[in-house]
């Protein structure tokens, strides 16, 4: 369905760059297409890197830190 919407709005992204047309023409496409991925992300829970690292158990959190303190 969303993917699917996605995927299709893709190829006309594509084929509008490589035709040439009007700028607004592929920005318009490019603001939907962004737009969908954004809906597919929130549908499925996904919220960005916070949410990874919040998922993360107290050990791999400290190995995370050591290795970043460890580059300063």
């Amino acid at each position: 369905m969303l993917n699917e919407e996605i995927c299709e709005l893709r190829e006309k992204l594509n084929e509008s760059i490589t035709n040439g047309e009007d700028y607004m023409v592929t920005y318009k496409l490019s603001i939907e297409l962004d737009e969908l991925i954004a809906k597919y992300y929130r549908d499925h829970g996904f919220r960005g890197t916070k949410d990874k690292l919040k998922n993360r158990t107290k050990e791999n959190k400290e190995k995370i830190n050591i290795k970043y303190l460890a580059t300063k």
